[in-house]
């Protein structure tokens, strides 16, 4: 079994805050990230499938199809916006990075050629804050 990981680049704005509680609890719980006026971050995206190598071409998979498919299903969609009100992978869900991991693998998932698997989706919100997530 080969790994194999694309690294993609997003900006993108959000805001924590559950609108269950006060305006209070919210800044008690969730400091800056609940203001009002958003903010945003250079998330980095790291992207890591797995599979035997083609005996033909040597790749787990064209990496250029791999990126295309990042592009297509998730950058597209997150790069740029505002995740609690643009992206409709997000909508009704706190955007967290947690949340905002398993929702692009969910996005991916189903993208990918069947003689791949996806192996994991980590997220940099910041160059010390990340999330790893490995699927169900």
């Amino acid at each position: 079994m080969v790994y194999l990981t694309r690294v993609e680049h997003f900006n993108a704005a959000h805001k924590l805050f559950n609108p269950q509680w006060s305006r209070e609890k919210n800044e008690a719980v969730f400091g800056k990230c609940a203001n009002e006026n958003w903010h945003g971050h250079n998330y980095e995206l790291y992207v890591t499938i797995k599979g035997a190598p083609d005996p033909d071409t040597g790749f787990v998979l064209d990496v250029k199809k791999l990126s295309g498919i990042i592009k297509a299903h998730v950058l597209e969609k997150v790069d740029h916006l505002n995740l609690n009100e643009d992206v409709d992978f997000m909508r009704g869900k706190m955007c967290s990075t947690e949340n905002l991991a398993v929702a692009i693998w969910e996005q991916l998932e189903a993208f990918l050629p069947h003689e791949v698997q996806l192996h994991a989706v980590k997220l940099y919100e910041t160059p010390s804050i990340f999330v790893e997530y490995y699927g169900r």
